[in-house]
């Protein structure tokens, strides 16, 4: 299936490993030219070889999303390069784990800068482009902590639900330019932020044991349903938050 989306500009934060680089080398496989950012250059640019050498064309730019400037050095980047995106993918690490009374204040505030606030600006930096051009896509990488919280990930469960809330809001506003924003919210996926967080192989079976589908997400699996959303077939689904977690919720 052609999803319409060769030649097309797309920007993927967080993508030097796990789902954001699997998101970028299945947009990269569609034909995109894709610029992907992370805060790690090395692994970076690691990243950005693994999708030439299959391909893709790629431009790596180092950036943290937690800083406004940061974010506009990045943007500025990409619109030397290649121009304004067309597609936005919305990914970035998790926020360390902890009960909600372990947390502080200092524990909180950057929670929202990594979590919220890069989605927040980012879409901000993308949407006027977007309007002119009457077509765009805005697709966030959650979690499904954001339809049922997950113990011990207090700043996850409350900032990525404040993202689908952000998205559900702004999708009706960018609705009659021709903008879908979606949200996937990935269950448990063989990234090395599982490995951080369930470092017990008794505590890892236990969870694999819970899944349906009796594994672990492949990256590239929720990848899949970002390159979707990311399609021309997309256009009419906006608003949504796509679970895929292999039967667990």
């Amino acid at each position: 299936m052609d999803l319409g989306i060769a030649g097309k500009i797309a920007l993927v934060t967080g993508s030097s490993k796990g789902i954001g680089l699997a998101v970028a080398r299945g947009l990269a496989a569609e034909g995109a030219r894709l610029v992907m950012s992370a805060r790690g250059e090395a692994a970076l640019a690691e990243a950005v070889e693994q999708v030439r050498l299959a391909g893709g064309e790629a431009l790596a730019v180092a950036a943290d999303v937690r800083h406004r400037e940061s974010i506009e050095h990045l943007l500025e980047q990409t619109r030397q390069r290649f121009g304004d995106p067309d597609i936005l993918v919305v990914n970035a690490g998790g926020p360390p784990p902890g009960v909600p009374t372990a947390l502080g204040e200092e524990d909180w505030f950057s929670g929202f800068q990594l979590t919220l606030m890069s989605a927040v600006r980012l879409v901000g930096e993308v949407t006027a482009a977007m309007k002119e051009r009457g077509w765009g896509r805005i697709i966030n990488i959650t979690s499904v902590s954001v339809k049922e919280p997950i113990i011990n990930l207090t700043l996850s469960n409350a900032f990525r639900a404040a993202v689908t809330g952000f998205a559900k809001t702004l999708s009706t506003e960018l609705a009659p330019f021709g903008i879908t924003v979606n949200n996937v919210a990935p269950g448990y996926t063989a990234t090395e932020r599982l490995e951080e967080l369930f470092q017990n192989e008794a505590a890892r079976q236990a969870l694999i044991s819970s899944i349906p589908s009796g594994r672990f997400a492949d990256p590239a699996e929720i990848a899949a349903a970002a390159v979707f959303l990311a399609s021309r077939q997309a256009s009419y689904l906006t608003g949504q938050t796509l679970v895929v977690d292999g039967g667990a919720l």
